[in-house]
């Protein structure tokens, strides 16, 4: 039986998500809510449509192909009935400013592995390969352990970037075909964690500590976000936990940024995030040094 699952991208020739050259293939669905999110396009499981209105030149041709009335003027504004929508795509292929974005496709494992094939001599020189991203992947995992097998019996190097808020043994079913675990760790304190992810983080600290116990390569990754965890006790905290993970490879900081502005515009979602500004490059250096301070290879974008 071919197994498919739903993606909103494959990203080729990306640099941040792994060593080398990397095939990034974001997967739709997550089970956190973190307030900063920059993909809230992954945030829903199911296909959506997106809006830029800012590119829209009223040409009309999506009122014609929509069979539900989703787009409508309303006293002379262009608007957009989300709830009517079916999420079809009529409307978008229609849509010749590209105003209109359908985000969730259906893909065949067959077909992903082969857009990450043709990148194979990039890989080989680079020390590249491939990265499951989302979104959460593991919320879709037989899609995603169908693919690491594929890119693994294929000699390329395999990734995923979880937020591991799940079931130990949805995390150790693909251990066996992943070469390389990218685990984020937002906030040590569960009620804090629940507070600006909107789930606590016993579990996750939990599958922590067992991945690091395993025979696999693991990066530990913060995203600093002002307000949340942008201090040095909230990274000494973080770094001490890391401190007991025997196979962690490197802990990796993470420069927030406020650049999904319009993502969320076009899918008519508020942005918490909005108004935060990015940490300074003095402060990621301080707080690098900080986790660096409990003898981790600590590094910061």
């Amino acid at each position: 039986m071919t197994v498919s699952g739903t993606i909103t991208d494959i990203q080729r020739f990306s640099i941040h998500d792994g060593p080398g050259i990397r095939t990034t293939v974001f997967f739709k669905g997550c089970n956190q809510r973190c307030f900063w999110c920059h993909n809230p396009e992954t945030l829903a499981s199911g296909p959506e449509l997106q809006l830029f209105l800012d590119r829209c030149i009223a040409c009309g041709a999506c009122f014609e192909a929509c069979s539900e009335g989703a787009h409508q003027i309303v006293e002379g504004e262009r608007r957009f009935n989300r709830e009517a929508c079916l999420a079809c795509g009529a409307c978008v292929d229609t849509c010749y400013a590209q105003a209109l974005v359908l985000m969730g496709e259906t893909q065949s494992v067959d077909q992903v592995v082969e857009t990450i094939l043709r990148d194979r001599a990039f890989y080989e020189t680079s020390g590249g390969g491939v990265t499951l991203s989302g979104g959460e992947p593991l919320l879709q995992p037989a899609f995603a352990q169908a693919i690491l097998t594929q890119c693994q019996k294929a000699g390329i190097h395999t990734a995923i970037e979880t937020a591991a808020n799940l079931p130990w043994e949805t995390i150790v079913g693909i251990l066996p075909v992943t070469d390389l675990i990218m685990m984020d760790i937002k906030v040590l304190d569960s009620d804090r964690h629940k507070a600006v992810t909107g789930v606590p983080n016993q579990r996750i600290l939990q599958n922590a500590l067992r991945l690091g116990a395993k025979p696999v390569d693991l990066v530990i990754r913060t995203p600093i976000v002002p307000g949340v965890n942008d201090d040095e006790a909230s990274i000494a905290a973080i770094a001490d936990f890391c401190a007991q993970l025997p196979n962690l490879r490197y802990y990796e900081l993470l420069r927030f940024h406020a650049m999904a502005q319009s993502k969320y515009a076009s899918l008519e979602m508020d942005y918490p995030a909005a108004e935060l500004v990015a940490p300074s490059k003095e402060l990621m250096a301080r707080l690098t040094e900080v986790a660096q301070s409990f003898g981790l290879d600590a590094r910061h974008s």
